[in-house]
């Protein structure tokens, strides 16, 4: 196989695997990993940490991370480079244009150095329209206020990745800019009509409807489904499937935030069973994982196919570092 068949990715405990992690990730076969701070520690380490991981469920899996830059960077200096958030770097470009090709260099950059270190997606582009609302947590985190301009930017970001061999994980599908609290804490409930979260929220995500993968909203869209978080939500689901049109892998966002209400394997039951391809938890909890890999099972048919597709997605890097931060430097 060249996926795993669990539907899950998992995080780990730090910064060197576990016997008991390499044991349980053998058995639980999950589709990939996902890598925080406390799992980095410099280069030769990281470089060892996902070689093991891979080794652990024999095969090339995909790991991933958030290096969105700013706030949002699990690598950091003094071995890797520190980044301005992302909205400050578009608002200082000057232009749409000018903004463009800098995230599109800056984000050929930053997976060149992941992919140094064996990691090959990261969770952007971050696809949410800033609104006057939108929590501060997220709002220096996004590419702009409208959705013309964020498609822009996002488009020109996946394509960066892309070129630097790393694979792009769009989020907060369906759109997280209407959110006024953090996710992380509370659970947010946006109370517009369908035809505005059409018009402007899912807008961008409709735009790079093609890209290989995305990740999902905790927070209720009350126009469509009043109860349910969309991570959770049929509704909202089939929403991301038929009016955005996205084919893609569908991951969930972090089971483990406080938005999601229930038991680990209760958030992610209901996940998987709203139509979400892979649930997603990154404590490294050994209990948590368990419960979580019982819950989300195994990936069926459908999902199955999404998973080798964004698998098969990958391509080798051609990116040429030297000239890309030449022109960075320049402005």
């Amino acid at each position: 196989m060249t996926v795993g068949r669990g539907a899950a990715i998992f995080g780990c405990a730090g910064p060197r695997l576990l016997p008991e992690e390499r044991a349980f990730y053998r058995d639980a076969d999950p589709f990939g990993f996902i890598l925080f701070a406390r799992n980095v520690e410099d280069p030769a380490q990281l470089r060892r940490l996902t070689s093991d991981l891979r080794d652990a469920v024999g095969r090339d899996a995909p790991i991933l991370v958030d290096q969105e830059g700013g706030r949002v960077q699990r690598l950091r200096a003094p071995h890797w480079r520190e980044w301005t958030p992302p909205l400050d770097t578009v608002d200082g470009a000057g232009s749409v244009e000018a903004a463009e090709r800098i995230m599109r260099l800056r984000a050929s950059v930053i997976a060149a150095e992941l992919a140094d270190v064996g990691i090959d997606a990261d969770c952007i582009p971050t696809l949410d329209v800033v609104r006057p609302e939108t929590h501060p947590f997220l709002m220096n985190r996004c590419y702009g206020r409208d959705p013309e301009t964020v498609a822009r930017i996002g488009r020109a970001v996946a394509e960066g990745l892309m070129a630097g061999g790393v694979l792009p994980v769009m989020k907060h599908m369906p759109g997280h800019g209407l959110s006024h609290v953090d996710t992380h804490h509370d659970l947010p409930t946006v109370d517009v009509s369908h035809d505005e979260l059409t018009a402007v929220d899912f807008a961008p995500f409709r735009a790079l409807n093609d890209l290989p993968m995305a990740m999902t909203a905790h927070l209720v869209f009350a126009a469509l489904d009043r109860d349910r978080p969309a991570t959770q939500s049929p509704t909202m689901i089939r929403v991301i499937r038929e009016e955005i049109r996205f084919k893609g892998l569908l991951m969930s966002d972090d089971l483990n935030m406080q938005a999601l209400s229930g038991t680990l394997a209760e958030r992610t039951a209901r996940t998987i069973a709203a139509g979400v391809d892979i649930a997603l938890h990154c404590k490294g909890d050994m209990d948590e994982m368990v419960a979580v890999a019982g819950a989300a099972g195994v990936m069926g048919p459908e999902a199955l196919a999404r998973a080798e597709a964004a698998v098969a997605a990958r391509r080798p890097a051609t990116v040429d570092l030297k000239a890309a931060l030449a022109e960075l430097a320049h402005g």
